[in-house]
Order: structure tokens, then sequence, then C-alpha cells
């Protein structure tokens, strides 16, 4: 029998990626998008309601899958938004919206899928993080923020899950070649005191997002982990893995130095 997977986010970006390549590769995929009739078909996956913000919208739509699938063997926590600006500037309102998603939504999920997965002692939970959830990002405090944060709720569950037969997974991509990452919504208030700077950092940022990897390679290394032993960080692309080994090894001060010339500062 295939296996069937939920992905969150599936508009655009990796999550179509993603879709897209495990339909290709056998899977049974049902996609969740907070838009559906907005959303151009994706040959092969079946597209459901999903605002990962929303709790009675998310567990209802788990429960239409489990109906008509049987159960939910994989979930992909790809549902995300950014936001770029000082973290002086950004107001606790922005703040808790981006958290509503890239962790209370995947908590959301996460919550929702458990409880089947536990009867059938068997399941896969994989969030996609970012090699921002390992490193810091200037003027993307609260986006780095959340992935950290998702990071250590993933570790946490994954320990918490094991015996139940399932296990977590942390995709971790570089900077990919998005619109979350070219429209990446600013901070509404605006201090001049950093303008120079987020200019500087903003077109590095854009520079890279120009040249690295696309959607689609990240979906090929997402399938690539899935059909892989079990590892619960998979840097996603070959700078993803550079910048984790640096990360791990290199002097605290050279690491500084290279992240601070990455973001134009």
């Amino acid at each position: 029998m295939r296996k069937v997977v939920l992905i969150t986010g599936v508009s655009s970006g990796i999550g179509a990626a993603t879709a897209l390549a495990l339909a290709g590769a056998g899977y049974r995929v049902f996609g969740g998008a907070r838009s559906p009739a907005k959303l151009a078909p994706i040959p092969g996956v079946e597209i459901v309601a999903l605002d990962v913000r929303d709790e009675a919208q998310v567990r209802a739509a788990v429960a239409q899958i489990e109906e008509a699938a049987g159960s939910i063997d994989i979930v992909i926590n790809n549902a995300g938004v950014s936001l770029v600006g000082p973290v002086e500037a950004t107001s606790v309102a922005e703040a808790r919206a981006l958290f509503d998603t890239n962790v209370f939504g995947v908590l959301n999920v996460v919550q929702a899928v458990l409880p089947g997965m536990r009867q059938r002692q068997a399941g896969l939970i994989v969030n996609i993080s970012s090699v921002l959830g390992f490193l810091p990002a200037p003027f993307m405090g609260l986006y780095a923020s959340s992935k950290h944060a998702l990071e250590g709720l993933s570790e946490t569950l994954d320990h918490e899950v094991r015996d139940f037969g399932i296990r977590v997974m942390l995709v971790e991509p570089s900077f990919t070649n998005t619109k979350l990452d070219t429209n990446a919504a600013r901070t509404s208030t605006r201090i001049a005191a950093y303008a120079e700077a987020l200019d500087r950092s903003t077109r590095a940022v854009q520079e890279q997002v120009e040249s690295a990897p696309s959607p689609e390679s990240v979906a090929a290394a997402i399938v690539k982990a899935l059909q892989a032993p079990h590892r619960l960080r998979q840097p996603a692309d070959k700078r993803a893995k550079l910048l984790s080994t640096l990360r791990r090894f290199a002097p605290a001060k050279q690491v500084d130095k290279s992240l601070r010339g990455a973001f134009g500062l």
C-alpha cells in the first residue's frame, strides 16, 4: 500500500515542489492550503482546506484524510511565513502572527496527527526548518527565533514519541529561490538608525536567493531523506551542510565574521 503523506503549505515554493515530487515517487499525497479554490491543480495531489493557525480546521482536515485514506503515515510541516526588520522595530503583534504559523501551527498539526500514529505505532513527522534554526540572522530575528523554537520542539518530541514507533525529522535548507525569501513581509515600524544596515543586509540576501537552490532541489532532498535511514537533522543542500559543520566545529569568531559578511554587515 502507498504511504499517505500530508504536506502543509502547498500553494507555492518548497511545499508545492515536494507535493509534486512525492506524488511522482508513488506516495498518496494530500496537500493543505489556506485557499484551495485559488490553487492551481497539482498532478497527483489531493488538496484539502487547511490553515495551520486554525486548530479546529486542522483537526477536521486530519479527520477527513484519515477517513479517506485510512491513516496518515507522514506529515510534512512546511507552511511558514517570514518577517524582515530589526528586533527593536518588530511589534509584539507581528511576532505573535509569525509564531502562530511557524510554531503554533506546527503544534496544531502535530497534536492532530499523533493520536492516529500512536494507535498504529508508526509515523514520521517532518518539520521544515532552516539553517536559521541553528544560526542567527540579522534583521530576521523573529523568523530565526521561530526556527530555533521549532528545532527545540522537534528534538524534544522525537524523544517523547520514539517508543510509539514514531520519529521526527528536521529538514534544514539554506536560502532557497522562493517567494518566501524574496517577498518577505517587513516590520511596519521603521527606525532610521537601522536603515543603512538593513538595506545592505536585504541586498545581500536577495543576491544569495537569486543563486540559491530551487524548491525542486529541496524537494528532491526531502524525498531522499524519507527513503533513507532516520536522522534527526537533514541539511537540504551543500551550503546547509557546510554551515552545519562550521557551526559545530569552527571557532565562534570565525563563524561570527563569516555570518556578518554574508548579511552585508
